[in-house]
Order: structure tokens, then C-alpha cells, then sequence
């Protein structure tokens, strides 16, 4: 059983190429996985800075906000 586990992990003797590019593989899957989550999050927190500092503008100049919160 060991023997054979072991040829697996060797790949033939070409694990130094193997196993690198499993890894850059799941890395890059990992990466455009989470890339939308953070994405959305600075375009929300940039949004809610837009609209607060459009809420003091208007309220500086007396104008009602057109958007309900």
C-alpha cells in the first residue's frame, strides 16, 4: 500500500512539475472565487461614501435627498 501511495505522490517522476501546478491551479481557482466578494464590497463601501457625502452636500444647501435610506 505504501509503495503504491508513493509512486502516486511521485508521479512518475514528474511531481516537481505535477504538484506545482495542482497548486498554481487551486490558487488561481481560490483566487477568481473570492475576487467578486471583495469586488463588492469596495464598490458598496464606495457607493455608501458617495451618497453620505451627497446627503451633507444637500442638507448644507437645504435641498431634500432624493434617495430614502
Amino acid at each position: 500500500m505504501s509503495g503504491s501511495l508513493q509512486s502516486f505522490f511521485a508521479m512518475g517522476g514528474y511531481a516537481a512539475y505535477v504538484w506545482p501546478a495542482y497548486g498554481v491551479f487551486f490558487t488561481v481557482l481560490l483566487i477568481d472565487w473570492l475576487a467578486p466578494q471583495f469586488r463588492r464590497r469596495r464598490l458598496l463601501r464606495d457607493l455608501r461614501g458617495r451618497m453620505a457625502r451627497q446627503n451633507a452636500r444637500n442638507e448644507r444647501t437645504g435641498r431634500k435627498s432624493t434617495a430614502s435610506t
